[in-house]
């Protein structure tokens, strides 16, 4: 046993991302029970980034629960690539094609490490312990500065050949639409982002309240108080969302969902246009009457799901959502 009274294994997870890299002990109630936080230094050369992750780490095995870890979790801002352990997040060039899981087993003392892209890890957190908890077949998604994406087909996460599966920021929603950084064109993630749902309405006209940067919660705030051109840029986010989410429902028959992220903070303001657009969309009676609801974990998805993504791959007892 350890300190904090739950019994069995831990492990220790990353949440690796352009703005912060965490990482935590956790325990099989999804529990963090030790952690470390490190700016990411997405400007600077991969080594330099590694040696962040490697402080992490190495402040997680100075944790008197660390003797308990048994594996080590990465959810990655991506893409990433389980199957050689690399990982080429777009918002930190300094790696491209980087070793990151031998890198951190090195760090971890030869610790078992199983890497997946963050939208996988938020969805294996939602279904572990949140919002798409006793749900067979489940989409979670990440709107914010990306938007991101993972499933959960007949009860187990899918996180794919290289664990980018679900990732629905890039399906094109729009045929002829905006050139996506992605090198498509109208994905998801062009019209939805957060930075996208600022840019539009500021091309449309809308002006931010005085003294407020253009961001995407300036212009859910607008929205909230009536302002046509904010409501008809979220209007137009929750559209593609809802083409979005039609597509994967009509796919694979998903029964909710789950969306989280910074732009998801807006609530009824993305989730009532939200609804409103999926009943035109997903309108096969297979693919109608999803569930559309909030994430529940907020920012401990990525830590919690790392963990039990790990935990999936691994068939570490008590970690998998029941």
């Amino acid at each position: 046993m350890h300190p904090h009274g739950a019994i069995g294994p831990l492990v220790a997870a990353l949440d690796i991302g352009g703005t912060k890299i965490a990482g935590a002990l956790v325990d099989t109630e999804g529990r963090p029970v030790a952690r470390s936080l490190r700016p990411t230094p997405a400007g600077r050369d991969g080594e330099t980034v590694m040696q962040a992750v490697a402080e992490v780490v190495a402040e997680l095995r100075a944790a008197p629960q660390w003797p308990a870890a048994v594996a080590v979790g990465i959810g990655s801002a991506g893409p990433v690539d389980a199957l050689h352990g690399t990982v080429s997040p777009v918002n930190v060039p300094g790696w491209r094609d980087f070793p990151l899981v031998p890198r951190v087993g090195e760090a971890a003392g030869g610790l078992p490490v199983v890497l997946t892209g963050d939208g996988v890890a938020m969805t294996a957190a939602e279904h572990w312990q949140g919002a798409a908890r006793g749900y067979d077949n489940a989409l979670c998604m990440v709107v914010s500065t990306g938007v991101g994406g993972g499933l959960v087909l007949g009860g187990a996460l899918l996180p794919g050949p290289t664990g980018n599966a679900g990732h629905i920021g890039h399906i094109s929603v729009d045929l002829d639409g905006d050139p996506c950084p992605c090198g498509s064109r109208g994905c998801v993630e062009r019209i939805a982002s957060g930075p996208n749902i600022a840019r539009r309405a500021v091309e449309s006209g809308w002006l931010p309240p005085a003294g407020t940067e253009p961001t995407a919660a300036a212009v859910a705030e607008s929205a909230r108080a009536g302002d046509p051109l904010a409501m008809a840029s979220f209007d137009r986010a929750a559209q593609a969302l809802a083409a979005g989410i039609a597509a994967t429902a009509t796919l694979v028959e998903i029964n909710v969902a789950v969306i989280g992220g910074g732009v998801a903070g807006a609530g009824p303001v993305l989730f009532d246009p939200l609804r409103d657009h999926l009943t035109r969309y997903a309108t096969l009676s297979f693919a109608a009457g999803v569930d559309v609801v909030p994430a529940k974990l907020g920012t401990d998805a990525g830590l919690v799901g790392a963990a039990a993504a790990a935990a999936q791959v691994l068939g570490l007892a008590g970690f998998v959502a029941g």
